[in-house]
């Protein structure tokens, strides 16, 4: 069966919390980050850590980090919900060595999809024109300002302290999925 819309979705600080990373840095650097304290999508802003050693640390660690990351409140209901008529392509910046946990973590949380496309450092709207996707939900303001204004569809950006730039219109600010739903059955009439 044909669905009518097709959606891009971001993954990690959409689907899965936006403080998913924070106990795991608190622990390895021996510091006490609140999601309030990151106020830059750069994390090592946040403390003193050399940015190299933050990103072996990082790369070692992300199949560990992603497994045990929480998923949003209601991401999974209304995902769920949109699946009869929409096509769910997640698009994420995710690299190579997480694929496999990437599946595992939707499989153990219920997260319905029809195409997972983990793609690296690549620009997401290569990927999000490639698949014609009518929407997409992000929480990287770069990202979200660029799908807007390289695809010309509507980006719903997830509301975190690292991401509170303006935004051009088009982009839009939701607090939640229940805020996210509401206007997508507002646009789109699912």
């Amino acid at each position: 069966m044909k669905k009518n819309y097709r959606f891009g979705i971001d993954i990690d600080g959409t689907v899965t919390t936006p403080e998913s990373l924070l106990p795991h840095i608190n622990k390895a650097f021996n510091v006490n980050l609140a999601l309030s304290d990151i106020t830059q999508y750069d994390l090592t802003a946040a403390f003193p850590v050399d940015s190299d050693e933050f990103f072996k640390w990082f790369r070692e660690n992300e199949p560990e980090i992603y497994m045990a990351s929480p998923i949003q409140q209601d991401a999974q209901a209304i995902l769920s919900a949109w699946q009869k008529d929409v096509e769910l392509y997640y698009i994420t910046a995710r690299e190579d060595n997480s694929t496999d946990v990437t599946y595992e973590w939707f499989k153990q949380f219920n997260v319905p999809y029809d195409k997972i496309d983990i793609v690296g450092p690549v620009n997401k709207a290569i990927k999000a024109r490639e698949y014609d996707v009518h929407a997409f939900f992000e929480d990287k303001h770069a990202n979200a300002v660029q799908l807007h204004e390289e695809l010309d569809i509507p980006v719903l950006l997830f509301d975190a302290p690292y991401n509170r730039e303006p935004i051009p219109n088009g982009v839009i600010r939701v607090s939640n999925w229940q805020e996210a739903n509401h206007w997508i059955k507002k646009e789109f009439g699912i």
